[in-house]
């Protein structure tokens, strides 16, 4: 299983497919999701939200 490449947290999938989504599709460090929402400025639920359209629209790298 992965970690989280800021704090060491294991990761699920979402994970790595929003950090590959945002940052770099061939990125191979990855962040949760409360790192990611630190590096971006933004609040958590923004970022799942984002998940959540990203998968509706059919996006392959989410779960």
């Amino acid at each position: 299983m992965s970690c989280c490449a800021k704090c060491g947290k294991e990761l699920i999938g979402n994970d790595i497919g929003l950090t590959k989504k945002l940052i770099n599709k061939a990125s191979k460090d990855f962040y949760c999701i409360d790192c990611l929402a630190e590096i971006f400025h933004c609040d958590v639920s923004l970022l799942e939200k984002k998940i959540e359209q990203y998968k509706n629209m059919g996006c392959v790298l989410f779960t």
